[in-house]
């Protein structure tokens, strides 16, 4: 049975204080009127926890959760089936929503707006609209590129939040209390050494702790230190920044093959064959947060900071970009 980490309330969730402090005026407010939430949007870089607090959430209102993706839903009749089968007050999530298609979308605007569901009963000349009228919901939205989502959708969300990577200190808590829960014994050097190559991503941190665990319980140590931590990450290829195999060929490719840069995603990605949107979702945020790489309107551009780690002498010249 896989160890069940995730937060259930808010006292629970390490950091995110603004936003918990949000949502807990947010939810209290809907309480008292006696109404739902409002619609919400998470967006961010993956592993930051937009799925948490949805969950979150949910329990602290008394409703359930109901949770799909983008391109999940393919037709009218898979949000139709979805929605019509929500009770009053649930909460409809849906990961990767900048990854719906405008039939879906569309569908989504009087359901959020109205609560009402438009359906198309017939063809051609004597077709009908027939509109349901749905239970109260909460729709929350989570995704990784806001810019995607249709300015008509995302003007129908009544409050968007930003999640940003969290701080080494918030990921050293999260740690602590991952410790706790899966009764990993390990000292604080431990902890904090995990913790520096988590990439201020609590996903990462906690599966790298799993990992260390594995390594551990292989050789049978019961008291994990920084020592036995280095071991298992060294093992695992991550380096003291938390960069990986994947990070460091893309700085490589930038730095080595084209001098630095400015070089496209589309070339990085052929270069190494390795999908954009994985370079773009899943390395360059830290890559860029870390101050590896910037962009332009060029393209990637290596910073100095960049030609340090892979102790290449620096082209000035690209500080002019």
């Amino acid at each position: 049975m896989k160890d069940n980490i995730r937060p259930k309330t808010f006292d629970d969730i390490v950091g995110r204080k603004k936003e918990k402090e949000n949502l807990s005026i947010l939810i209290n407010s809907s309480k008292s009127r006696g109404d739902v939430l409002e619609h919400i949007l998470f967006y961010g870089p993956p592993g930051l926890g937009k799925t948490t607090l949805s969950s979150v959430i949910a329990n602290e209102m008394g409703v359930n959760m109901h949770i799909t993706s983008g391109p999940a839903l393919t037709r009218a009749a898979d949000i139709a089936s979805i929605l019509t089968g929500l009770q009053e007050g649930d909460i409809l999530f849906i990961d990767e929503i900048h990854r719906l298609n405008r039939v879906i979308e569309e569908k989504l605007y009087s359901a959020m707006e109205d609560f009402a569901l438009d359906i198309v009963v017939g063809t051609g000349p004597s077709a009908n609209i027939l509109r349901l009228d749905l239970p109260k919901f909460t729709l929350i939205g989570a995704t990784t590129k806001i810019g995607l989502i249709s300015s008509p959708l995302r003007d129908r969300f009544g409050v968007i939040f930003r999640l940003d990577f969290y701080t080494q200190e918030d990921i050293e808590d999260i740690l602590t209390r991952s410790c706790k829960i899966l009764n990993i014994k390990l000292d604080k050097d431990a902890i904090r050494e995990i913790a520096s190559r988590s990439r201020g991503t609590a996903r990462i941190a906690n599966r790298l702790l799993r990992r260390v665990r594995d390594y551990a319980d292989v050789y049978k140590v019961s008291n994990i230190n920084k020592d036995l931590v280095l071991k298992s990450l060294s093992a695992q290829n991550i380096d003291k920044m938390g960069l990986d195999d994947l990070d460091t060929k893309i700085l490589k490719i930038i730095v080595e093959k084209f001098n630095g840069g400015p070089v496209g995603v589309s070339t990085i990605a052929e270069s190494i064959s390795e999908d954009v949107d994985t370079i773009v979702d899943v390395c360059e945020p830290f890559l860029i947060q870390s101050g590896l790489i910037k962009k332009t309107s060029r393209g990637r551009v290596a910073t100095k900071l960049a030609f340090d780690y892979l102790n290449i002498n620096y082209n000035e010249e690209l500080s002019l970009l």
